[in-house]
């Protein structure tokens, strides 16, 4: 990573500088290092010399399974971004209402069934975690740079021939951009581009796309964001930055009031939660033999952590005592 974010002593995110300046500052004890969910940045303890801000703008090429991200201003590419999309929702929903309703025929708690719930406008639940997810990202990333602008690769629900002119607007991909469209005009600026005039912006500049769509790779996505974003705030005919900085969301299993199958004896165990002996879970600790790993279930007095890079278990009998909390972490590298 070439820059890094810079915020003042207020957490009022300023124009990112060189790797070396940041270093100097660290050591010269004029700013404080820390991580924001995977992206190193320093606190300045000092006030700073110059204020003046330049026009950032965020590059987004929103795709159903990869998505890329890429801050840019005229003179630097500070970062680029690839995201993968959470896909369980749909599968987790399904089997919390399959389980649901199996329940209500047996003698057992359940929730009554509830049929007013569906007042108002509504979005399903996969929708609503895929486009939740875009805007977090979003927010994330305006928390740590002067953010003044957004780009956004507009992608339409595909409508059969002959269909109604109100078909598209039922589609969930409609209602749910809409509803993102709506929460990044109030972060900043909007530009809305369609995806030919994208592939027209590529073929200009003499750039091409790769035809891997699951490859973690500068021209898989990224190449499209960084187009985007190079549109709107100018300055460059080929890629000045072309690392990756590859994001993974976290899942987590939720507090189930009952276990699928029974248990001996009638018991049903504790399943989920967001808690693992004191520790959040997805909380970023340091562990003596396993370094840093992010924290996952717990069983018998014992947590498990979990990579970073790869989300597999490391262990499952580490001790609480002996994690030294980092950070909160909701996504991983990939």
């Amino acid at each position: 990573m070439f820059f890094v974010p810079v915020v003042d002593q207020s957490n009022q995110p300023l124009m990112p500088t060189t790797k070396f300046r940041a270093e100097r500052w660290i050591l010269s004890g004029k700013a404080t290092p820390f991580w924001k969910k995977g992206v190193f940045c320093v606190r300045l303890n000092i006030v700073p010399s110059n204020t003046e801000k330049q026009e950032v703008v965020v590059g987004i090429d929103p795709g159903s399974k990869r998505e890329a991200y890429t801050i840019k201003s005229e003179a630097h590419t500070y970062l680029n971004v690839l995201t993968e999309t959470p896909d369980w929702v749909k599968d987790a929903v399904e089997q919390r209402r399959n389980m649901r309703r199996a329940r209500r025929f047996r003698n057992t708690r359940y929730r009554p069934a509830r049929f007013n719930n569906r007042r108002g406008p509504f979005m399903a639940p996969s929708t609503k975690a895929r486009w939740e997810y875009k805007l977090n990202i979003c927010k994330w990333l305006n928390r740590v740079f002067p953010i003044t602008h957004y780009c956004v690769e507009d992608i339409c629900a595909k409508t059969w021939k002959g269909a109604r002119k109100w078909n598209a607007s039922f589609s969930p991909l409609e209602v749910g951009k809409k509803w993102f469209y709506g929460e990044l005009r109030g972060l900043g600026a909007l530009y809305l581009k369609q995806g030919y005039e994208t592939k027209e912006l590529r073929v200009f500049l003499g750039l091409k796309k790769s035809s891997n769509k699951l490859s973690d790779k500068f021209e898989c996505h990224n190449v499209d964001s960084w187009v985007l974003a190079n549109w709107a705030v100018g300055g460059y005919l080929v890629p000045d930055n072309v690392e990756i900085l590859k994001v993974v969301p976290l899942r987590f299993r939720r507090r189930q009031l009952h276990m699928f199958q029974c248990a001996k004896g009638g018991l049903r165990r504790e399943n989920g939660g967001t808690r693992s002996m004191g520790f959040k879970r997805g909380s970023l600790v340091k562990n003596k033999k396993w370094g840093l790993c992010y924290v996952g279930g717990s069983s018998r007095g014992r947590i498990s952590l979990h990579s970073l890079d790869s989300g597999t278990r490391v262990t499952q009998s580490a001790k609480a005592e002996e994690c030294v909390f980092r950070a909160f972490l909701s996504n991983r590298r990939g």
